[in-house]
C-alpha cells in the first residue's frame, strides 16, 4: 500500500522509487502484485506517463487514511500524542507569517526542544490533507467545513493614502468620490483584486476605474502608497506601523467590512497531535496579544 500510495503521489515509478529509496523494477512488481491480487488495474501506464484509473483513484484514497491512521497509531504509541515533539508543518499568508507567525514560531521552539517546524509561507489556499501539512492559518471566512477551527482575532480591511496625497487631491468622503482619485490595485495571477466595502449592511465589491499602477505585492502597494501614488486597500496588519507614524492615513473608515477572522485550522481526525494543540495553545494568546497591538496603531 506504501508504495502504491507513492507511485500516486509521485506521478510515476521512477520518481516513487528514487523516493522509496528502492530499485525502480522492486516498485513496478509490487504494484503488478497489488493488482494481481486484487483483481482490478489502478493504473493505466505508458512510455510517457502513469496515469491512476477510477477503481485506482478510490483505492489510493482508502489507502491514504489506512496509512495515516497507522502512522498515528505509531506516533501516539511513541508519545507524540502525550507530549510535543517531532516536525510540526504550518502554513500561513506570507506578510501575515512573517510579521506575526514568525516571532511565535521562533518563542515555541525555543520552549520545546524535542519540535522541529516547518514554516511554509505562501499566498495561496495549501490543501492541508493533501499536502500532509499539520496547521494553517486562514484569513476570512472558512469554506472547508472539514477542518477544525480556533479562532485567534480580527482584521480590517482599511482605504488609505498619504498625507501629502490627500493635501493634494482631497479627501474622500463618501464612496463615489474614489473615481476621482488615483487607486493603487494588488494584482494576482494578472488581474486586480477586488475592493471591499459595505453600505447599510450590504456588502460591495468593485475595482476602480481610474488606476494607472497595479503591483502584485503587498509591500509594493503599501510602498507607492507612502509614496502619494494614490488610494489603497490593504488589510490593518500590513499598514499598522505607517498608520501610527503617520505616514498613512484612513480613509472612508464608515464604509469598512465587518473585520474578517484570522484562524487556526486543521484536518479532522480522531486524534490531534499534541504538537499540534500544544502550539495552538500557545500561539493563540501571543497573536491576540499582537492584533490588538495591531488595532491601537491603526487608531493612531
Amino acid at each position: 500500500m506504501r508504495i502504491y500510495a507513492a507511485v500516486v503521489e509521485a506521478n510515476g515509478f521512477s520518481a516513487a522509487a528514487k523516493t522509496l529509496g528502492k530499485p525502480l523494477s522492486t516498485v513496478s512488481k509490487k504494484v503488478a502484485d497489488l493488482e494481481s491480487q486484487l483483481g482490478a488495474q489502478l493504473l493505466t501506464r505508458t512510455t510517457r506517463k502513469v496515469t491512476v484509473t477510477d477503481s485506482g483513484q478510490r483505492y489510493y484514497e482508502d489507502v491514504r487514511q489506512i496509512l495515516d491512521d497507522i502512522d498515528m497509531a505509531e506516533r501516539q504509541v511513541s508519545g507524540e500524542y502525550q507530549q510535543p515533539k517531532g516536525r510540526l508543518t504550518i502554513t500561513a499568508p506570507t506578510m501575515f507569517g512573517r510579521l506575526h507567525i514568525l516571532p511565535i514560531v521562533n518563542q515555541f521552539l525555543q520552549a520545546h526542544q524535542q519540535i522541529e517546524i516547518d514554516l511554509l509561507l505562501t499566498n495561496f489556499v495549501v490543501d492541508l490533507v493533501g499536502e500532509h501539512i499539520n496547521l494553517g492559518v486562514r484569513i476570512g471566512a472558512l469554506s472547508d467545513s472539514s477542518m477544525i477551527a480556533r479562532r485567534a482575532g480580527t482584521i480590517r480591511q482599511i482605504v488609505c493614502a498619504s498625507p501629502e496625497y490627500l493635501s493634494q487631491n482631497g479627501t474622500p468622503r463618501q464612496l463615489e468620490d474614489i473615481t476621482n482619485h488615483q487607486s493603487i490595485l494588488i494584482s494576482w495571477h494578472g488581474a486586480p483584486v477586488e475592493w471591499r466595502f459595505q453600505i447599510k449592511g450590504k456588502s460591495i465589491n468593485l475595482v476602480p476605474d481610474n488606476s494607472q499602477l497595479m503591483i502584485n505585492t503587498v509591500e509594493g502597494v503599501v510602498d507607492a502608497a507612502i509614496q502619494s501614488a494614490g488610494l489603497a486597500q490593504l488589510y490593518s496588519y500590513q499598514i499598522a506601523p505607517h498608520i501610527s507614524s503617520g505616514a498613512l492615513q484612513t480613509v472612508l473608515d464608515k464604509y469598512e467590512v465587518n473585520p474578517l477572522p484570522i484562524n487556526f485550522v486543521y484536518p479532522q481526525g480522531r486524534f490531534a497531535p499534541q504538537k499540534v494543540r500544544s502550539f495552538i495553545d500557545f500561539a493563540i494568546p501571543l497573536l491576540q496579544k499582537s492584533l490588538e497591538a495591531v488595532e491601537s496603531e491603526c487608531m493612531a
